[in-house]
């Protein structure tokens, strides 16, 4: 998705987001990702400044803080109607801040870091992990966002979104298991600010 982005020619309109969205946005991530507390979201997404919004291409929304010095700073994304996920210098500026995550194994690593989506054997061979499913639930289902850890590593490689649900990666192990929306050394990862 951030593959080959550059913000000077794909961003093409801002717009000062309102804040009751705003508050649907915090909603939409604290849902997701429900280790997040309300005093945790509002000191990552604080009502002064307002986030601005940035549209690239078609169907992606770029989710920005407005910095003191000027420039916006990437924070979150989101494709189309699909969950509102966290760029991952945001991920590692606030690191102890718990995001719904994934860990792969070693093995998936540099196809991860080339933008290759990660296949259900990466989710489940030894060294990898994922939320323990309940007997009549999946822990996370198709379409939920994710933070994409390596074995080994401290800080995320990736951010995505499961294709499948966590029982089906493990009872099939076969297929892609999460596109990966956004990786270390993309476009997104070489923008630290939007003019």
């Amino acid at each position: 998705m951030f593959k080959r982005f550059d913000p000077t020619n794909d961003v093409s309109t801002s717009t000062q987001v309102k804040t009751s969205v705003q508050r649907g946005i915090k909603a939409q991530i604290s849902k997701a990702h429900p280790s997040l507390t309300d005093d945790i979201l509002d000191e990552l997404l604080p009502k002064k400044p307002p986030l601005v919004q940035y549209k690239c291409g078609p169907h992606l929304m770029l989710y920005c803080r407005q910095k003191e010095g000027g420039g916006d700073e990437p924070i979150f994304f989101q494709h189309r109607d699909g969950p509102i996920l966290p760029t991952l210098k945001f991920v590692h500026k606030f690191s102890k801040v718990e995001f719904t995550k994934v860990t792969v194994d070693k093995g998936a690593i540099p196809f991860v870091l080339g933008g290759a989506n990660i296949m259900c054997p990466g989710l489940t061979n030894t060294g990898a992990e994922m939320p323990l499913d309940e007997e009549d639930a999946s822990a996370l289902v198709k379409g939920d966002g994710v933070v994409i850890y390596a074995e080994g590593k401290v800080l995320p490689l990736a951010v995505g979104f499961m294709t499948m649900s966590s029982k089906d990666i493990r009872r099939k192990n076969k297929g892609n298991g999460i596109e990966v929306s956004h990786f270390l050394g993309d476009g997104l990862w070489g923008t630290d600010e939007i003019l």
